[in-house]
């Protein structure tokens, strides 16, 4: 749902107001609410973040963020789960994870909610592409389809069982089938 405020707000403005659940988007100069997530939704999310982070967090290669807020090139954005490569993700002055992340994720994953438009979440990966993202997911749940984005390439559409999904190459080691990614959904 877009929400027009009475008077153009700047993405600064955007960024002042508080949060809320689900969240708020800020995509060209629009207040865009997310949809709340669903069983489907939520499940694959969990799923996904445990699997990367088992993974990619222990060799400190990456780590994988649930709506995670990432905010570059003029727009605001809470991908359902965002990766990051160690080396990228921001830390504060205690060398903690920074609690504001101004960039673009590596790898950017979206879980299509049944009252979601795809065209905004796919313009949302598009976006992503623009600006260092290596690959962009966007998970179909009811049509149990992953298209697969990358920069300066035609999309890519898993939708059988055995089909290995690709993964950027920092994440080599992760090795996911399209029937296992939906398969969660039978746990």
């Amino acid at each position: 749902m877009v929400q027009t405020p009475s008077k153009p707000v700047t993405l600064e403005e955007f960024l002042r107001l508080p949060e809320t659940k689900p969240a708020r988007e800020y995509v060209d100069g629009q207040i865009i609410q997310k949809p709340m997530p669903q069983g489907k939704h939520s499940t694959i999310q969990g799923e996904l973040v445990t699997t990367i982070n088992a993974v990619m967090k222990p060799q400190r290669i990456a780590r994988a963020f649930p709506e995670l807020r990432c905010t570059f090139g003029r727009r605001s954005t809470v991908p359902d789960v965002s990766v990051f490569v160690w080396q990228r993700i921001p830390r504060d002055q205690n060398g903690a994870i920074a609690n504001v992340f101004r960039l673009a994720p590596d790898w950017t994953i979206e879980i299509l909610s049944p009252d979601q438009s795809q065209t905004k979440v796919t313009k949302n990966i598009l976006h992503c592409l623009k600006y260092e993202t290596q690959m962009g997911w966007l998970i179909d749940p009811e049509e149990q389809t992953v298209f697969v984005y990358r920069a300066n390439q035609q999309p890519e559409v898993f939708d059988e069982p055995e089909q290995q999904l690709p993964v950027p190459s920092f994440a080599s080691e992760i090795r996911l089938r399209v029937g296992e990614l939906f398969g969660w959904l039978l746990e």
